[in-house]
């Protein structure tokens, strides 16, 4: 698979560790660099605002999709190549996904981790099969992962599905993980065989 086009999940705000705000300046260079297109909520506030302007100061093209009820609270950007206004959140869901060809979640908090798993339930589901990634910076997912693997642990998620999420602490190789990811296809459900 070949990306043109990346959708990022990530914070409203800053966050606490200013390793952050770094990683997503990193993200948005990264992407800028490498001519892939960032999605991402529309907003100028918070690391969306920072991985936003990072991939726009390195020449990027950035795409931004954000509900009108919330253009004003998290402070629609202005300055982006474009930005669409919907009609609300599953609106702007369905509208980053259409856009693009893999998904990164960087630090945020329950809006992030909303996206990441709606989207991740789709692939799962078998109504894309785009790559999904997680951007480790300082151990911020390290617990959710090893829950994650519990989970599979426990017969509720199949390991393939499981290894549609990749991680790294390096945009690049993150990135690099994503252009190579190939889709499995199988069933859903635990304990269902194969064809």
């Amino acid at each position: 698979m070949s990306l043109a086009s990346v959708c990022v999940f990530c914070g409203a705000s800053t966050g606490t560790d200013p390793a952050y705000r770094q990683a997503a300046i990193a993200l948005g260079q990264a992407l800028a660099r490498r001519k892939l297109t960032l999605v991402y909520g529309g907003g100028a506030v918070g690391l969306m605002g920072i991985v936003a302007d990072a991939a726009l100061a390195a020449g990027g093209e950035v795409i931004g999709i954000i509900p009108e009820s919330l253009k004003n609270s998290e402070i629609g950007h202005n300055g982006l190549t474009r930005l669409e206004v919907v009609d609300g959140m599953h609106a702007r869901k369905a509208r980053m996904a259409e856009l693009s060809d893999a998904f990164i979640a960087l630090p945020g908090g329950l809006g992030t981790f909303e996206e990441l798993f709606e989207v991740w339930t789709w692939g799962q589901l078998g109504y894309h099969g785009k790559p999904l990634g997680l951007l480790e910076v300082n151990g911020f997912y390290s617990k959710l992962t090893a829950f994650l693997d519990h989970v599979v642990g426990e017969g509720f998620v199949r390991e393939h599905h499981r290894d549609m999420l990749q991680m790294s602490e390096s945009p690049q190789d993150l990135l690099d993980a994503l252009d190579a990811w190939q889709p499995v296809v199988a069933p859903k459900w635990v304990g269902q065989k194969p064809g």
